[in-house]
């Protein structure tokens, strides 16, 4: 497998499904991409805001692992950056295995990941089938549906797999081809929960 790095950067001013691919994006330290709708200290998801406009913003920077994008096409749907949202497509770095608290250097500025994407709808919206992708079973059952955060006993865990989210600890531009330094919290670690 090669080294961790950025694949693709993408922002979005407007509240819209897909972000914009560009050159480079700028993380401010606290805030998120300037530019980026999702960009501030308080919760900018619409639906998480109507919920409580006050809560600090846990998803200031979403990623996602290119590798979703074959196995979307193996199913019959094409996507790439910035398709599903995502700030910053990655590659070689199992995103979704990763600690709470685990910090990304990319290529100087760091994020802090928060958790994981609760996948919803809107993906159904963008592509009829998607979130049958992206969401799952852990005996490998895909979901047609999204789910509530609460978990079961007699039914297999969730596994979300539409990126992670996170918060810049460190500010400054992030452009394709860097490479991503992976900083394991202190133990002991804590799987990803939806954010």
């Amino acid at each position: 497998m090669p080294a961790p790095y950025v694949v693709a950067v993408s922002r979005d001013q407007a509240h819209r499904f897909s972000k914009v691919p560009v050159d480079s994006i700028t993380l401010v330290a606290g805030i998120g991409v300037l530019g980026d709708a999702h960009a501030g200290t308080l919760v900018q998801h619409r639906y998480a805001a109507r919920k409580d406009p006050n809560q600090p913003n846990l998803r200031q920077v979403h990623l996602i692992q290119s590798e979703l994008f074959e196995e979307a096409r193996e199913r019959g749907f094409e996507i790439g950056p910035g398709d599903l949202g995502e700030n910053v497509t990655t590659a070689g770095i199992g995103l979704l295995t990763l600690p709470v608290s685990t910090l990304l250097d990319l290529g100087g500025p760091v994020l802090r990941l928060t958790g994981l994407r609760n996948p919803c709808v809107l993906i159904n919206r963008f592509k009829p089938g998607l979130l049958k992708v992206v969401l799952a079973r852990a005996d490998g059952t895909p979901m047609g549906r999204a789910v509530p955060d609460e978990p079961r006993p007699e039914v297999p865990p969730v596994i979300r797999k539409a990126g992670v989210m996170s918060v810049v600890e460190r500010g400054g531009d992030v452009l394709p081809g860097a490479p991503i330094r992976v900083t394991l919290p202190e133990g002991p670690h804590a799987p990803m929960e939806p954010v």
